[in-house]
């Protein structure tokens, strides 16, 4: 027999999967050109030059055995000091590279950090919307999930909820910012908010209650009045999940890291834990060439300049239509309200047009959809007259 949690995981894909799975079979029935697939986060931007320069050059300059030999468990040390001290300079938070744990991405960070954090009968909270993973993530800890609402109008995080949703099992808040899908990002207030209740809870509780800062987009922000602030400068109870997937433009080689607060509760011990669920869950020793990649280029961007252009001409053209839309500060996602509440029949009607667009229902925001811009920009010019035709069939213009 087989584990059945595990087969049903693996027979269906994500529904953002199935779209972009539709999209390449449309795509081959009337051309790629004729389908407008706004469905998964893929970069659309090269990588700087720098990557490929830095890999050029460690491949030239490391031996061979060395370069592809096992680098420590948690990571290269030299890696490690390289990328803490830069966070230490850009964020004004002192890390070591003991501080560090190197990770295939985000996905591992994150399932890492909810092994090494979990007891039985524990409980996660996140806010809506939020990436879909996280109930894989924190079901496969062991732990039960539970979603609150965001401030409709913001996207912004509901205090009274989670003031209310809060208990002895909590043990911990998962945030994202800036946000998948909504792009918002948690400015000073939300974190200083959010920490100041944790910190009361957990004094009421006499356990911590852990923040988990998922941020693969930290570095995805458009307009200059717009700061992520550092979670660690606020809360001590930390621990920040890292990917270079989306700020490099290399999601295929799956690097990223978890960062531990040394101010947090048991810091030591806590560390010592993500190297035993690391271990526990294979994820030891991330992929050596691309440890050293990362910190090479840690703090770089691909151009941004594209995803910027992309989400003015976006959500300015689909507000001329008359849609509902989130101001997404950062990322390369848009959140618009469906024209109907069934998002799933606003999706499908929205196929008739060759849009493709992904169910807000499955953030856990019914009535809303996610647009993904990290597209061609032609591609964003080429289908707002779609979207307007969508909007007419709506009465919306």
């Amino acid at each position: 027999m087989y584990n059945e949690r595990a087969y049903k995981l693996g027979s269906k894909r994500s529904t953002i999967r199935e779209i972009f799975e539709y999209a390449k079979k449309r795509s081959g029935e009337i051309g790629a050109e004729n389908v407008f697939d706004f469905s998964i986060g893929n970069p659309s931007v090269p990588a700087p030059d720098a990557v490929n320069e830095a890999i050029v050059r460690i491949v030239n300059e490391m031996p061979s055995v060395a370069l592809h030999g096992y680098t420590s468990a948690q990571g290269d040390k030299g890696v490690r000091d390289k990328i803490a001290a830069n966070y230490t300079k850009r964020f004004g938070v002192a890390l070591s590279g003991d501080d560090l744990y190197m990770t295939c991405g985000a996905a591992a960070s994150l399932t890492v950090t909810l092994r090494a954090l979990t007891c039985e009968g524990d409980e996660f909270i996140v806010f809506a919307p939020f990436f879909p993973e996280y109930a894989v993530f924190v079901q496969g800890a062991g732990a039960k999930l539970t979603v609150l609402a965001s401030d409709p109008k913001t996207m912004l995080p509901d205090f009274a909820a989670l003031e209310k949703a809060l208990n002895p099992h909590v043990k911990g808040v998962l945030i994202n910012s800036p946000n998948n899908p909504s792009g918002v990002v948690y400015g000073e207030e939300t974190l200083k908010k959010l920490a100041g209740l944790l910190e009361k809870k957990s004094a009421e509780y006499g356990n911590p209650i852990y923040l988990i800062s998922d941020e693969p987009y930290r570095e995805l922000i458009y307009d200059k009045e717009t700061v992520v602030p550092c979670p660690m400068k606020y809360y001590k109870n930390t621990f920040v999940c890292y990917s270079y997937s989306k700020s490099l433009s290399m999601p295929g080689e799956r690097i990223g890291y978890i960062a531990v607060s040394p101010q947090a509760t048991d810091a030591k011990a806590l560390y010592a834990a993500v190297c035993g669920a690391g271990r526990e869950l294979g994820f030891v020793c991330a992929p050596a060439l691309f440890q050293r990649v990362a910190a090479e280029c840690d703090g770089m961007t691909a151009d941004l300049s594209v995803y910027k252009r992309n989400r003015d001409l976006l959500y300015n053209g689909l507000k001329d239509c008359g849609f509902t839309c989130i101001y997404p500060d950062g990322a390369f996602y848009l959140f618009m309200k469906a024209a109907e509440e069934d998002g799933a029949a606003f999706c499908e009607r929205a196929k008739k047009y060759e849009l493709l667009l992904v169910n807000g229902a499955d953030f856990g925001a019914p009535g809303w959809v996610r647009i993904a811009y990290c597209v061609q920009t032609e591609r964003i010019e080429k289908a707002l007259p779609l979207f307007k035709k969508l909007a007419e069939e709506y009465g919306l213009c």
